[in-house]
């Protein structure tokens, strides 16, 4: 859904940034023994390992502090960080930013005494892996907020009233909503075609749609750690995802969570069939990322310097496609398209912004065909391949032009490359429209029914939006113009005279469930010019310690591949099952 001071083109998702994986790495839950030590205004972080001994992040070595209390606190600050950033402009109001850090308060305490998931992740880790991905998807901090308290609900460590009381109506609304979502698939004997078809459409026309994201990114979670489960269950979740929840995804333009809910149905439900595609995808991938990235170039820069498209446009952006798996599979076993005939391995989508003015529309069909002409001085055009949707428009209202080019050199045959060419205005009716071919793949059929539901969408959006503006006020005008990384420090600066008391310490420990005793002895710590108080200064140094702890986990996580491949380690035995989980109980009690 929109996100809070953001009217979004479309109900609320906007494209990864392509810096990111939407297959992301596992949130990075910070379940190690920390130390914070101050020694001559620094600060030192310490990892305990297994046999005891620590290793620092820092080349002093004072003693080691065991701190329950200041361990969750590093916890708040790194999780706040790392939505925050992720989030990006949709944490637009300090409304926004209270909702979210009373959410991790009241959540981190309680899934840290809960014992390891089935799936053998910390809670936490759970309940941030969830939020990260409606981070990432631009969602507001209510759908976030949900996404984090939802582990602890299904826990029963938290209820509904709780949640109600201490974090918002709006959110336990959310949460509600998100429940019975989960049990549509009891509501039919057998999910067939026709039975999910009107699943996926009761769940779109009855239910809040950010409800109904929450559940997709749920689900997603699930899916990417399915390997614990029997196989019987990893095809029962797996049939689930491919009926109801992959086409759901598309009906709410979250298009790559989509395409990963369905590679990894298909990699349950076909593991032989999957590794066949997977091999094959993969023999070309490497090329392919490179053939993109070089013909992307190749045709901005001569798009760019056409005098005819400079007179009309004033932007143009191209975006590289990739085929996923079971879209592949699709093509080869349904349609009967033979490996060679695969047009779309390879993708570009051109994007122009036509000039403003009265002949907009005019200019940016001029536009389009212009560029499909600089294509074709470029590459060899496979005429029968192109589909012109501008002239003659899909039923749904979807316009694009689509041809297909020959990229093969001298001696070196190349598969097919795909370009869509369509103005900004096509874009956003095609991603998010009120005629989006995306409601289609989620069940709708009726032009004006799906019309209704964008609507009903947008004004969720709005809704949402409106709950989480700040109220006009001199404090509060200045909180929007603070630096993203020192927003931790004026939520818990309550008094807003730049520093954090020992008092607003203490509070916000014993909201974490620690004492007073933790809360003087995490001052100490960080307190370097022992003046009794934190200034942003040194906060903003504990705050660059958390950075570095939580980065240790993603490089363990790598290093961890990269050793697996290189040694080839096959665990015949189950004992490295073993050393992790004795590893990870040790983890979690110190």
């Amino acid at each position: 859904m929109a996100t809070a001071g953001h009217h979004l083109r479309h109900p609320s998702l906007r494209p990864f940034p392509e810096s990111k994986s939407f297959a992301s790495p596992r949130p990075k839950s910070l379940i190690y023994s920390t130390s914070l030590c101050s020694s001559h205004g620094y600060l030192t972080l310490r990892i305990r390992s297994s046999a005891g001994a620590a290793g620092d992040v820092s080349p002093k070595s004072p003693p080691m502090v065991e701190q329950p209390g200041g361990k969750m606190v590093v916890e708040l600050v790194g999780a706040f960080n790392e939505l925050t950033e992720r989030m990006g402009g949709a944490l637009s109001t300090s409304s926004s930013s209270h909702l979210l850090f009373r959410s991790l308060k009241l959540s981190i305490p309680l899934l840290q005494a809960l014992p390891f998931a089935p799936d053998g992740r910390p809670p936490l880790s759970r309940a941030l892996s969830v939020a990260f991905l409606l981070a990432d998807l631009q969602m507001d901090a209510e759908v976030i907020s949900a996404g984090i308290l939802r582990e602890a609900l299904e826990a029963g460590a938290l209820t509904m009233h709780e949640v109600k009381s201490q974090v918002g109506a709006s959110t336990a609304h959310l949460l509600h909503e998100s429940l019975r979502i989960t049990h549509i698939p009891s509501k039919v004997d057998i999910l067939d075609d026709e039975n999910a078809s009107l699943l996926r459409k009761y769940s779109l026309t009855y239910y809040d749609i950010r409800a109904v994201i929450l559940e997709l990114a749920l689900k997603l979670d699930k899916m990417r750690h399915l390997d614990f489960l029997p196989r019987y269950q990893q095809q029962i979740m797996s049939l689930e995802v491919m009926k109801i929840y992959a086409p759901l995804a598309h009906a709410v333009g979250a298009g790559a969570l989509s395409l990963e809910l369905e590679d990894l149905s298909f990699r349950y439900l076909f593991p032989y069939s999957y590794v066949y595609v997977d091999t094959w995808l993969r023999s070309y991938e490497a090329e392919c990322k490179h053939l993109i990235n070089v013909n992307k170039e190749q045709l901005l820069q001569a798009l760019k310097a056409d005098a005819e498209l400079e007179e009309i446009v004033d932007g143009i952006s191209i975006q590289g496609r990739y085929k996923s798996r079971f879209s592949t599979m699709k093509k080869l076993l349904k349609n009967g398209s033979k490996p060679e005939e695969l047009n779309d391995l390879l993708g570009l989508r051109v994007i122009l912004n036509p000039q403003p003015g009265d002949s907009m529309l005019e200019s940016g069909h001029r536009a389009c065909y212009r560029t499909h002409e600089v294509i074709r001085t470029l590459w060899k055009e496979i005429p029968d391949r192109t589909k012109d949707y501008i002239a003659r428009p899909k039923p749904n209202g979807y316009r694009s032009l689509h041809v297909a080019v020959d990229i093969s050199e001298q001696g070196k045959v190349r598969p097919m490359m795909e370009i869509q060419i369509r103005t900004t205005e096509m874009d956003s009716l095609a991603v998010g429209g009120a005629a989006s071919h995306s409601l289609y793949k989620g069940g709708l059929t009726d032009p004006e029914e799906a019309k209704r539901l964008k609507a009903v969408m947008m004004a969720a959006a709005e809704l949402a939006a409106m709950r989480l503006r700040d109220l006009p006020s001199a404090n509060q005008r200045g909180a929007l113009k603070i630096n993203p990384r020192n927003r931790v420090f004026h939520l818990l600066d309550k008094n807003g005279d730049g520093r954090i008391s020992i008092e607003e310490l203490k509070e916000v420990m014993e909201e974490l469930g620690a004492g007073g005793e933790d809360a003087w002895e995490l001052m100490q710590l960080l307190d370097s010019n022992s003046d009794g108080s934190l200034s942003s200064e040194e906060f903003d140094l504990f705050q660059r310690q958390v950075e570095v702890m939580r980065n240790l986990e993603d490089k363990d996580d790598n290093y961890r591949t990269l050793l697996g491949e290189k040694l080839q380690i096959t665990d015949s035995t189950g004992l490295i099952q073993v050393y992790s989980k004795e590893l990870g109980d040790k983890l979690a009690v110190n």
